[in-house]
């Protein structure tokens, strides 16, 4: 994917944040589009396919959370949050949300530019149809398959549509089957951050993973295991 046809929506209600990052992210070719509010922002994260979206929490109208929540009902499209709230507790809401990234104001630019890079070389081929049978980063199990050289995935001969988070959860688990996982080491390993003690962002990703599963494949669903007390594995179901 060329740089040109890379198009982001910059939601944040202070023109000045707009403004900013809007010549920053044009100076990699991007094609920025703006939103003002949480309505408008929304409408076109739904109307439109954009490749990442940088969002701020505190808007006018709908707040960050909910457009973000209200996104991931319908599309994984990449969100980086924007907050001015550096507190755990916005932290996590946020990634309970759905959001892949979060960047606390205030920030630099080239901070931004580089986690949008970033999150954006993990997304890129989520929906790219790998064609190499040869491929060498490959996870074939019964019902479900995930070659990591495109980062796509299927669920009997399904492509099912994730979020670079509920990818890189899935591939963790999948790469270590049986083995279970508190959801302390899961945050550190797939989120890269401690939360201390609220641990609800892996299961509110778990749940949302396990639901896309099961929309194309209940029994690639079932792979998901919680192990009560104790966290999740990810069990090879033979049916």
């Amino acid at each position: 994917m060329e740089n040109k046809q890379i198009k982001i929506l910059v939601v944040d209600d202070e023109e000045r944040i707009r403004r900013l990052l809007k010549m920053y992210l044009e100076r990699e070719e991007y094609v920025i589009e703006e939103a003002d509010n949480g309505d408008d922002a929304l409408k076109k994260a739904l109307e439109n396919d954009y490749d990442l979206i940088l969002l701020d929490l505190m808007l006018p109208g709908k707040d960050g959370i909910d457009v973000c929540r209200e996104i991931r009902d319908k599309k994984a499209t990449p969100i980086i949050m924007l907050t001015a709230k550096g507190e755990e507790a916005n932290r996590v809401q946020g990634f309970e949300a759905g959001t892949d990234d979060y960047i606390v104001k205030p920030f630099s630019p080239r901070e931004v530019v580089l986690r949008v890079k970033a999150l954006l070389r993990r997304a890129a081929n989520s929906t790219y149809v790998q064609t190499n049978t040869t491929a060498k980063d490959l996870l074939v199990f019964p019902h479900l398959t995930i070659d990591n050289d495109a980062h796509r995935v299927t669920a009997d001969g399904k492509e099912v549509s994730l979020t670079p988070k509920e990818y890189e959860l899935l591939l963790f688990l999948a790469k270590s089957p049986d083995k279970v996982f508190d959801r302390e080491h899961l945050l550190k390993e797939v989120w890269h951050y401690e939360f201390f003690g609220d641990l609800r962002t892996v299961d509110t990703h778990i749940k949302r993973l396990r639901e896309k599963l099961n929309k194309v494949s209940p029994i690639a669903a079932k792979m998901i295991v919680t192990v009560w007390g104790v966290g999740y594995k990810f069990e090879v179901v033979n049916e």
